[in-house]
């Protein structure tokens, strides 16, 4: 990866993953969503060191250390598929002036192989409605869109 590195997110890269997810919010997170990393740290603590999730970073720019995009990787255990596990792929963001040059890609694929790595039966997202080029990315990427989503907000 020409310029750009992938890596689990550390403490310090919190507000950077922050402004990155929470530019892109739509829907409801528009307005759920807060400018105050302390809001988040202890969610954030607990993935970092929970067993079946992981947030990773892009890292890379002028010092080869700014977040360039980040994503979030959860494995999940399931009876269909013989039992085989399924990996969920969430908060797939790249920043905005960063976009088009292969980081989505590399994203994707690099959770592709953590996920064969895993063993697992499928790698499965959801994305809003309202993020076409998104689904034009995915598509691209070999994703189907098999399935209807629904969500109920608590």
């Amino acid at each position: 990866m020409d310029g750009f590195r992938i890596e689990k997110a550390r403490s310090e890269h919190l507000a950077d993953i922050l402004a990155i997810i929470n530019a892109g919010a739509v829907g409801a997170r528009e307005t759920y969503e807060s400018d105050d990393p302390e809001d988040y740290r202890a969610a954030f603590d607990a993935i970092l060191t929970a067993p079946e999730t992981d947030i990773y970073v892009v890292l890379g720019g002028t010092d080869g250390e700014e977040v360039l995009a980040t994503y979030q990787l959860t494995f999940e255990k399931g009876l269909a598929f013989r039992g085989r596990g399924r990996a969920s792929l969430e908060s797939v963001h790249t920043r905005a002036d960063m976009r088009g040059q292969g980081i989505g890609k590399a994203m994707v694929e690099h959770a592709e192989a953590l996920a064969r790595a895993k063993g697992v039966a499928l790698i499965q997202l959801t994305s809003n409605r309202i993020r076409l080029d998104a689904h034009r990315f995915y598509l691209r990427e070999g994703y189907d869109q098999s399935h209807l989503g629904f969500k109920k907000m608590l």
